[in-house]
């Protein structure tokens, strides 16, 4: 099974994305698709519609959606962050439905 695509909606300054980014990084992940909602209006309105959420980070791991990074962090903690990084299922990733 390959890994999923990992996406990241952020601003540039926001220290929650950077902590994210560094707990992927620090999990092996190599490729983080960011985008950026501070330099695009349109994207911040898609990701409110998609995830109900207005804070950043909100991050996708493939088509899933984890949440923000205190989400992210509850699934490390919760000993379920490497699974779904290696595409593995795991039921309800931090309470969140897949989505799509």
């Amino acid at each position: 099974m390959s890994a999923p695509s990992i996406t990241m909606y952020a601003t540039a300054v926001c220290p929650y994305c950077v902590q994210a980014e560094r707990l992927l990084r620090a999990k092996g992940v190599t490729a983080i698709t960011k985008i950026r909602v501070d330099l695009d209006p349109a994207a911040r309105q898609t990701m409110m519609a998609n995830t109900g959420r207005r804070t950043v980070p909100q991050i996708y791991v493939g088509e899933r959606h984890v949440g923000g990074y205190d989400d992210l962090v509850a699934l490390e903690r919760a000993g379920k962050l490497d699974a779904l990084l290696a595409g593995e299922p795991i039921g309800a990733a931090a309470g969140n439905p897949p989505v799509g």
